[in-house]
C-alpha cells in the first residue's frame, strides 16, 4: 500500500492516516487511490470493529493538491473522462470513492480532525460516521475558491446534517470556520481537546459492544434515514432479527451481568 496513506490495525481497530505532512496532507492521485484501496481492503478485514481516519503532522488535510492534479484536470474533457467513469458495481467515481468508501464499510468510521480540514479533505471526513474535532481546527468547503463545485460525496451527507441555507452559505462563501462553529452547525459531531486520542477511546469502547449489533445498526440507520415509516419499521425488525438471541448478543448480556469485558466472536 502506498505510504502516503498508512494503515495500522491493532485490537480490532484500524487507523488510516493521510501521510503527506510536508504537503499538509494534500490529496494527489496516490492519496485518492490509496484511500479507496484502503477502504476496499478493510471491507474484507476479519474481526474489524472500528476505523479511525486522521492526518499526520497535526493537520487532517488541506484538500486537493492542485499542482499535482492540474495536468489531468486542466480541461473539461479531461474531467468528464474521469468523472463519468465508474468501476464495475461502483456508484462513486475516482474522485468520490475516497470519501464514499467509508460509508460502505459495515463498521463505525471516526474522523479525528485537527489543524486544517479543507475541500476534499473535509469531504473525506464527511464520509465518516462520526467527526471529532478540536475547537481550534479550521474547516472549509473550499472548492468555490477555485471556481468549482464540491463533488466528492458531500451531497450524500450534508442533507442529513445541516439546513440547506447553511450548506449554501459554506459552499458559496468558502469561508473557513472553527471546529466550534462546525460543531454548532452540525458539520462536526462533537469537540475534543485531542481528537485522535478521543477517537481511539471511542473506537476502543466500540470493541466492547456486540459487533453484530453495531454493524446492523449502522446498516439500518443509513438505509432508514430517508425511508418511509413503513420501510423504516421493517428495517428495524430485519436488523433485530440478525442480532437477538444469537451468541454475541447473549455474550453482551452475560458480560453485563457478570461485570466483565465481553468476548465476542467474529463472523
Amino acid at each position: 500500500m502506498n505510504d502516503v496513506v498508512t494503515l495500522q490495525i491493532e485490537n480490532h481497530i484500524a487507523e488510516v492516516t493521510l501521510n503527506r505532512p510536508d504537503k499538509v496532507n494534500a490529496m494527489n492521485w496516490d492519496v485518492f487511490d490509496g484511500l479507496s484501496a484502503m477502504g476496499e481492503r478493510l471491507k474484507a478485514e476479519k474481526g474489524l470493529r472500528a476505523v479511525i481516519l486522521s492526518g499526520a503532522g497535526g493537520n487532517f488535510s488541506s484538500g486537493i493538491d492542485l499542482m499535482s492534479l492540474q495536468g489531468d484536470l486542466s480541461s473539461n474533457d479531461g474531467f468528464r473522462k474521469q468523472g463519468y467513469a465508474l468501476g464495475e458495481g461502483e456508484i462513486a467515481n475516482r474522485f468520490q470513492k475516497p470519501a464514499y468508501v467509508w460509508k460502505e464499510l459495515q463498521v463505525p468510521v471516526i474522523a479525528a480532525i485537527s489543524g486544517v480540514c479543507y475541500g476534499g479533505g473535509l469531504q473525506v471526513a464527511l464520509g465518516a460516521d462520526i467527526r471529532l474535532a478540536s475547537a481550534q481546527a479550521r474547516l472549509s468547503i473550499m472548492e468555490m475558491k477555485w471556481g468549482i463545485v464540491p463533488d466528492m460525496g458531500l451531497t450524500t451527507v450534508l442533507p442529513r446534517l445541516m439546513r440547506m441555507d447553511q450548506v449554501k452559505d459554506l459552499v458559496w462563501s468558502g469561508r473557513v470556520i472553527s471546529g466550534s462553529e462546525a460543531t454548532d452547525l452540525g458539520l462536526v459531531t462533537r469537540l475534543a481537546e485531542d481528537p485522535l486520542a478521543s477517537a481511539r477511546d471511542l473506537a476502543l469502547a466500540l470493541t466492547k459492544k456486540n459487533p453484530d449489533a453495531v454493524r446492523q445498526s449502522k446498516t439500518m440507520l443509513e438505509a432508514s434515514w430517508a425511508a418511509s415509516p413503513a420501510q423504516a419499521l421493517r428495517m428495524e425488525v430485519d436488523a433485530q432479527a440478525e442480532v437477538l438471541g444469537l451468541p454475541n448478543q447473549m455474550e453482551a448480556v452475560f458480560a453485563q451481568l457478570q461485570k466483565r469485558d465481553p468476548k465476542f466472536s467474529d463472523s
